[in-house]
């Protein structure tokens, strides 16, 4: 019995010295060379990763032309979707380099890139240009962040909440809510009764 066990290892070994691959126990390399040929290779990274990577090339584009400001913030994913970047540039929200811009206003590396979204505002300086969206690792290496930290959670206060089971606001709660929302126009105190 022993006798068959040697000669299985050896036809695995065999195996090994003409395939490189081994397809059973013995998972010694033929040829130590081979390892240390593996080893001096950078190795390859996650599939998922390198596909990303090479996306980002794609999206990369040609002979550095610029790309307009809707389309790179909503690439390197500052905002859902493009159309919402281009109602940002029309609200004022977007600013390049200080000045407002319109959604087709065109980057070039470089520039610095000021969005102000709900409670806080994005300061990114452009590092790389790039026209479609891509995963969130990539689009991370297409800018530097130099936004100040978030507010934290208990700044942001929600204004109006009501509890759950509450039902319908009567008009009187509703006018307190936008009042305390400040949906009012700015009128401070009880809203005016209308004469007649």
């Amino acid at each position: 019995m022993p006798s068959e066990d040697t000669e299985n290892t050896g036809d695995i070994v065999e195996t090994v010295e003409k395939t490189g691959t081994t397809a059973g126990p013995a998972r010694e390399p033929a040829d130590p060379t081979t390892v240390d040929s593996q080893a001096a290779e950078p190795e390859t990274a996650d599939p998922k990763i390198a596909a990303a990577v090479a996306a980002a090339e794609a999206a990369v584009p040609q002979n550095g032309e610029p790309v307009r400001v809707d389309s790179w913030i909503w690439a390197v994913r500052l905002v859902k979707t493009r159309s919402a970047g281009a109602a940002a540039c029309k609200g004022g929200h977007v600013r390049v380099n200080g000045q407002n811009v319109k959604p087709s206003h065109l980057l070039r590396a470089g520039d610095e890139v000021r969005l102000r979204q709900e409670h806080r505002e994005r300061v990114v300086v452009v590092k790389r240009l790039i026209r479609k969206r891509v995963g969130a690792p990539v689009a991370a290496q297409c800018y530097v962040d130099n936004s100040p930290p978030p507010p934290p959670r208990e700044a942001v206060a929600p204004a109006g909440v009501r509890d759950r089971g509450a039902g319908r606001p009567t008009k009187r709660d509703r006018r307190e809510l936008e009042r305390l929302r400040g949906l009012m126009g700015g009128g401070s105190g009880p809203a005016q009764p209308r004469g007649r």
